[in-house]
């Protein structure tokens, strides 16, 4: 069986009481700062910029990384152009400007 004798003095059982109460006190205090609507949204904002954040980083590694490859396909290790890619890619936009320039001419008249 356990002792159930309580050996603490009135004055000490009402300092324990007060003791807790604060504790309480504070407990109840953070509760409400937590459950306030303003603190609800402040949450939910502060998480959506995080997401955003998270998602703008991804996306700006995966764009860095389709240019690194783009650039590797027209300069080689030292640094100078590779002529025997640059060159049809410049004839073929060249062609398209072209056309398109085509294009607009014959829909004016």
């Amino acid at each position: 069986m356990a002792d159930t004798s309580d050996t603490r003095t009135p004055a000490q059982i009402e300092a324990d009481i007060k003791r807790r109460r604060e504790v309480l006190a504070e407990t109840l205090d953070e509760i409400g700062v937590r459950v306030h609507p303003q603190t609800i949204i402040g949450d939910a904002k502060a998480k959506v910029v995080a997401n955003v954040d998270h998602t703008v980083g991804r996306a700006y590694v995966q764009v860095n990384r389709v240019v690194s490859e783009v650039r590797a396909q027209f300069v080689d290790e030292e640094g100078g152009l590779r002529v025997e890619r640059v060159v049809p890619v410049a004839l073929l936009a060249v062609g398209v400007v072209g056309l398109l320039a085509v294009g607009r001419r014959r829909r004016k008249r």
